[in-house]
């Protein structure tokens, strides 16, 4: 195969549960302040201890550490949003929201330089790596990605059963552009597992942002990676090498290269169309929501004048027709 070697029957059904768990937790949490408490504090507390007994894992690296706590701050902070009116009252505290995000692309980023700067090449934290210019397009990508967030003043809450942060400016195309920037990230950077971490998280958050809980997908790719990070943290060799459940990348240069361009090519896409608005509409790309007068915000941005549940209004945006979110 192209992109990874074979795949036996046991690993895409192995997929399919990984893929079916992340949705699970993450509707999980979306309707439960307890079971967001439980995951997210409760449970990090109790494993922290084992997880530094495990720190000498050469499956573990500074990455890992970085990111399960950065992805765990996140939910946190969308928690008190979620949950409270401080938000509100300090409308400051909207901005650790963009900040969180653009920490864990900035690491991401980081770590695609230093593969390709220091030649990654055979086994490096417990993985088997190539390197190569890929890594370069694709870092610059992710920086493009990180520099193209937008909107985050217009932040709110739902307000019914599911307490959901709603991110009405983070549009369809800035998340496939985030995604695919991701899947290469981990196909170059995490290869040992980017069967599971690369392509069924990363379309773990997406599927409800698109379909059942739009304009959730910050909050949905916080969760889902901290259930993740928690996971790969306490059990680090279960889809490693050797493992039945691992699945290896093809180690393809090629493979390598279609992901980091056309990374490359959505982000460069987002960035033109982008500028343009902001041009063409004299915004502030640091106080002023950009895609205001598109019909996937107002379809977003509907929740926030709707003193109901977030679920009970998402059969209405798979089969929008446009009158829905005028407001």
């Amino acid at each position: 195969m192209f992109f990874f070697e074979a795949i036996p029957w046991y690993n895409v059904i192995m997929w399919f549960v990984v893929f079916g768990i992340l949705i699970g937790l993450n509707e999980l949490v979306r309707g439960s302040k307890w079971a967001s408490i439980t995951i997210f504090i409760v449970l990090p507390i109790i494993l922290t201890p084992i997880w530094f007994l495990k720190g000498a894992s050469d499956a573990l690296s500074w990455f890992h550490w970085v990111k399960v706590y950065s992805a765990l701050a996140g939910s946190i902070i969308y928690m008190v949003i979620r949950y409270t009116n401080y938000h509100k009252k300090h409308k400051w505290y909207l901005t650790l929201v963009p900040a969180i995000l653009a920490i864990n692309i900035l690491e991401a980023v980081i770590r695609e330089f230093q593969v390709g700067i220091l030649g990654f090449e055979g086994m490096v934290d417990g993985m088997q790596y190539i390197s190569g210019g890929w890594n370069y397009v694709n870092g610059v990508a992710g920086i493009l990605n990180l520099l193209l967030i937008c909107g985050w003043f217009g932040i709110f809450a739902t307000s019914g059963k599911k307490k959901d942060m709603i991110w009405p400016d983070q549009t369809r195309l800035w998340i496939v552009a985030y995604g695919v920037w991701n899947i290469a990230y981990v196909y170059a950077c995490a290869p040992g597992n980017a069967f599971y971490s690369g392509v069924a998280l990363n379309i773990a958050a997406t599927v409800p942002a698109l379909l059942w809980a739009k304009g959730t997908w910050m909050q949905n790719r916080a969760q889902t990676l901290s259930f993740w990070m928690m996971w790969v943290m306490t059990f680090p060799y279960f889809f490693a090498i050797g493992s039945t459940f691992n699945v290896s990348v093809s180690y393809n240069p090629a493979a390598n290269w279609t992901l980091a361009l056309l990374s490359l090519a959505l982000n460069v896409t987002l960035a033109v169309w982008q500028v343009y608005r902001i041009v063409k509409n004299r915004l502030n790309p640091l106080t002023d929501e950009i895609w205001t007068d598109t019909k996937e915000y107002k379809l977003v941005n509907a929740f926030r004048h709707n003193e109901v549940d977030h679920s009970s209004i998402e059969h209405k945006a798979l089969g929008y027709t446009g009158s829905e979110g005028k407001s």
